[in-house]
């Protein structure tokens, strides 16, 4: 099976294909002493072959829920005039911005799983952490806007309507979508462009940077030091803004004279932070932990946190902890069933 699944360019003037002794084909250069792979084998959950159908039901129906949960929340952020402020604005972007991520990588596990085909060739794997790498950086700047969105709103609930117009909105979106673009177009193209030999059988279910690296031959070190930067500026300080605002809006809160107006404002902010906690706790530790630290098993758990399992409970987390949510998603079910 590798040695079918292992397939090697020739360059022209640099040298032949040959086979090794373990029946991976390599190229032999006669100017550098390694050889290149051109092919990764993505081996997910192999190491389980008995529950390879098992697990390829649960991902697809998680992957179901996924698409169903948000598209809902999309339509009743556009259909609801109850729902038409800068909160559920945001919300809309990011059960959208969900959807697309994790359909980079999800619909590759599944057919992994159900096909046994696990060959994946350098340009899918660089297009694939690429569009990771980049709807990760937009959810972390959603959430840091959300969390904008409700400092605005308990610390300045007289200027609200003022500061998060529809223009400022808007703008917050679209910096949001497009900021971790040209970072991560030079960030992935400079990973890809490290020398990659040996073994090329990629111990994780998606093109992860941790997991290529691994593989990598050359000198990592500048790549590490990028991530530690990309890191804290696509992470930690997000994370830090979040922080922030919800160290003030407590505090706005608990000056609240009504144990009601607390109660309503906590619960607006509460299933946010439930999402931000999961997301941003299981990223920084997959990242940021040292490298001698990591290890292909807890990888795959961590990823498995923030690639499936939180985009599946977020529509369940702002639904069931929403009452205007859950209002206008009977109101369009019950609708919807009469047509």
């Amino acid at each position: 099976m590798v040695a079918s699944a292992c397939n090697l360019s020739t360059r022209e003037g640099e040298g032949t294909e040959y086979p090794g002794g373990d029946g991976i084909y390599r190229t032999k250069s006669s100017t550098r002493n390694h050889t290149t792979l051109v092919e990764f084998i993505l081996l997910g959950f192999s190491d389980v072959p008995n529950l390879q159908r098992l697990l390829f039901g649960v991902f697809l129906i998680i992957y179901i829920i996924i698409l169903i949960g948000n598209s809902l929340i999309i339509i009743i952020t556009k259909v609801d005039p109850s729902l038409q402020i800068p909160m559920y604005f945001f919300l809309g972007n990011f059960s959208f911005l969900e959807i697309c991520y994790v359909s980079v990588t999800v619909p590759r596990l599944l057919q992994d799983l159900y096909r046994q085909d696990r060959n994946i060739s350098f340009l899918a794997c660089a297009t694939q952490m690429y569009f990771f790498l980049v709807l990760g950086a937009t959810e972390c700047f959603i959430l840091t806007a959300m969390a904008y969105d409700r400092y605005v709103a308990i610390c300045n609930p007289l200027l609200y309507p003022l500061i998060m117009n529809s223009s400022l909105c808007t703008q917050l979106a679209a910096s949001c979508w497009t900021s971790g673009v040209p970072v991560h177009i030079g960030f992935t193209y400079f990973i890809f462009s490290l020398p990659f030999c040996g073994s090329n059988q990629l111990n994780h279910f998606f093109c992860d940077i941790p997991a290529v690296l691994t593989l990598a031959c050359g000198d990592t070190f500048i790549i590490e030091m990028l991530i530690y930067v990309i890191a804290l500026l696509v992470v930690t300080i997000p994370f830090l803004m979040i922080l922030g605002s919800y160290v003030k809006i407590v505090l706005t809160v608990l000056k609240l004279p009504s144990a009601i107006g607390r109660a309503k404002s906590f619960s607006t902010c509460s299933s946010h932070l439930m999402v931000v906690a999961i997301f941003f706790g299981s990223g920084i530790i997959t990242y940021l932990r040292p490298k001698s630290s990591h290890s292909a098993r807890t990888d795959k758990f961590l990823s498995l946190l923030y690639t499936i399992v939180t985009p599946m409970f977020n529509p369940l987390i702002y639904c069931l902890r929403n009452k205007d949510v859950m209002v206008a998603l009977k109101k369009f079910l019950l609708k919807w069933i009469a047509l």
